[in-house]
């Protein structure tokens, strides 16, 4: 079973190191602009780095479940690259937003298409085993049949 899954769990931790290394970067940002904590406000350098860090943190959770969900119920190759674009999008996103506001955006919009990329699959995926538990079919691997192709692992 862990086979199965150890590269997800590969792109999890390497999903939560670059979420250390962004509350990292808030914390030289602190220091570098006197912001003490509790605040949150500053210089216009300090909060896109305090934001680009909480946008990160706020769509965590969500990446995590769908990886998952993604990589036990439709295949794990695919969950990883799928995550792996995601980590790559939003180190993108947190540094092009720390740089400027506008430098957010396109990183932003690659992310949430892979996110829903992998919300698609992961739902995809449960379906497909729910069809095949309860219904005694499975859709995805008729169509890799009729397709003549081997079904994702």
């Amino acid at each position: 079973m862990l086979e199965q899954v150890v590269c997800v769990a590969a792109v999890t931790m390497l999903g939560v190191l670059e979420q250390a290394y962004f509350s990292l970067q808030v914390i030289y940002a602190r220091r570098k602009y006197s912001v003490p904590p509790p605040a949150t406000t500053g210089p216009p350098e300090f909060e896109r780095v305090f934001r680009a860090q909480a946008n990160c943190s706020e769509y965590f959770p969500l990446f995590v479940v769908t990886l998952w969900v993604a990589g036990l119920f439709f295949s794990q190759a695919v969950s990883v690259v799928l995550g792996l674009l995601y980590l790559h999008g939003r180190y993108r996103y947190f540094h092009g937003y720390a740089k400027s506001a506008q430098g957010r955006l396109a990183p932003l919009y690659f992310s949430a298409k892979v996110q829903w990329v992998l919300i698609a699959v992961g739902g995809v995926g449960v379906l497909c085993y729910m069809s095949r538990l309860y219904v005694g079919f499975d859709p995805l691997a008729s169509l890799c049949n009729v397709l003549g192709l081997s079904q994702l692992d």
